[in-house]
């Protein structure tokens, strides 16, 4: 049998409309990690979706508790063939976002796969239940036609990743060496643009941090305090307009990246952004100055306001707030001094007048780049070109932010993602979608990649 015959093979399951029937039941699972009572379906899709799905393929898995109090389990697999084969240790997760049933259009529900043209809707179906998806019936179609994988495989599974993959490095860590592996193949995010196979080595790293000033002494009047009391509103504008300027640009020095390596420009800086049907028109002169739309998402450093609070917009009174509070983000690349990032941003704040708001750090993960001349990143560029005739995009590193620091530093492993979605695809948003064409390519040039990683002479 043949590379091409295990690619007929794929494409007849997905004609066949087998895939989405498999897709169909997956979605229907209400897999909402932030929810504690989703437990039970958190366990039965490990169980039922990917456990049932890997004993087929002679996977040995077991269900492993989180090492985090009340977080969801996950599921260690592996198919060891024979040691001197290449081992690929793969990735996916079953939570999803809530599904925020109230705000889907067009009579769509968030539990229920619903097709329209060459879109197919469902929450979690971009993010990430087809990318694992499309991974897990890539791997049937290379045993169902060669018998046998022809390379190790083992898997770390997790229903977590929505609520920041509470264990996931722990795990990794305590069971490095059953998770050993000389590569990382996985898929999440979104491709480039919907035509343009994707790959990408990393991502970049995330920090959310909370700025919060109060006074002492309660709302006053605007009309008696107004000019004497300071207003706490005005405050936190005014220092927020310090970190991030009125056209996006960082403007705290210990925030920003080292200048963007040539080999990282030279794959990047070419790129374009927006391009795809449904895409917001770019904003103009927002970002760093001196850089393409792509090296401002791929290769550097943003600072975004998510949210800010003070009064009561609904319904306002005229008084001085007692409170402002904001929430911001900082996206970053590999170099960034982001584990200093607090110390930054309140010297900062105190030297620009504002010392007296609160800085705390919530959340934080952070920056991963493999090296684009990894050995690794050529055998699977020219595995897709040779099953698409596309050029791959090579992306040193994703926009967005993954687990992949598990990886790449706590298991040390060169990582491979090729994304099965689009940036058109609305995921974490009512509405969330793929598009059929798209899954149709994922699902043969993963096949590829699976036929390919079995072929000594292909890596």
């Amino acid at each position: 049998m043949s590379r091409q015959s295990a690619i007929a093979h794929i494409l007849s399951h997905f004609d066949s409309g087998a895939f989405l029937d498999t897709l169909s039941r997956r979605v229907a699972l209400a897999t909402e990690s932030q929810r504690a009572e989703a437990a039970p379906v958190l366990r039965r899709y490990l169980s039922e979706e990917i456990e049932t799905h890997l004993v087929s393929l002679g996977f040995s898995c077991e269900v492993v508790a989180n090492p985090v109090s009340g977080m969801p389990p996950f599921l260690v697999g592996e198919r060891i063939e024979a040691p001197h084969l290449p081992t690929a240790l793969l990735y996916g997760h079953g939570d999803v976002i809530g599904g925020d049933a109230s705000n889907w259009t067009n009579a769509r529900s968030p539990w229920q796969v619903k097709v329209e043209g060459e879109r197919w809707y469902g929450r979690g179906i971009a993010d990430n239940k087809a990318q694992h998806s499309i991974n897990l019936a890539a791997l049937s179609a290379v045993f169902a036609t060669r018998g046998e994988l022809g390379f190790n495989a083992k898997i770390v599974f997790e229903m977590g990743e929505e609520v920041g993959s509470p264990g996931l490095d722990a795990i990794c860590a305590t069971l490095r060496e059953r998770l050993a592996a000389d590569l990382l193949i996985a898929s999440d995010g979104p491709r480039q643009r919907a035509s343009s196979p994707t790959v990408f080595l990393g991502s970049r790293g995330a920090l959310h941090f909370r700025l919060k000033l109060e006074n002492a002494f309660g709302a006053r009047h605007s009309g008696n305090w107004g000019g004497v009391l300071a207003n706490p509103a005005t405050v936190m504008a005014n220092a927020l307009a310090s970190l991030v300027d009125g056209h996006g640009r960082i403007r705290i020095n210990g925030l920003l990246p080292p200048t963007i390596p040539p080999q990282v420009r030279a794959r990047v800086a070419h790129l374009e952004i927006g391009k795809d049907e449904g895409d917001p028109p770019l904003s103009p002169n927002w970002g760093e100055p001196g850089l393409t739309p792509a090296e401002r998402v791929f290769a550097w450093n943003t600072l975004e306001v998510l949210a800010m609070q003070s009064g009561n917009v609904d319904n306002p009174v005229s008084a001085i707030p007692r409170s402002a509070e904001a929430v911001c983000q900082l996206r970053f690349v590999v170099g960034t001094d982001w584990k200093r990032a607090q110390e930054y941003i309140e010297a900062h704040l105190a030297h620009e007048g504002f010392g007296g708001i609160e800085v705390s750090i919530e959340a934080s993960g952070g920056a991963t780049r493999l090296d684009p001349d990894n050995t690794w990143v050529a055998f699977t560029e020219r595995s897709i070109e040779i099953t698409t005739g596309k050029p791959v995009t090579l992306l040193p590193n994703l926009g967005g932010t993954i687990p992949n620091e598990c990886f790449a530093d706590t298991l040390g492993l060169p990582t491979i993602w090729i994304p099965h979605s689009y940036p058109g695809c609305r995921q974490h948003a009512p509405d969330e979608h793929v598009l059929a064409p798209v899954m149709r390519e994922a699902l043969e040039l993963m096949t590829g990649v699976f036929w390919d990683l079995g072929e000594p002479q292909s890596h």
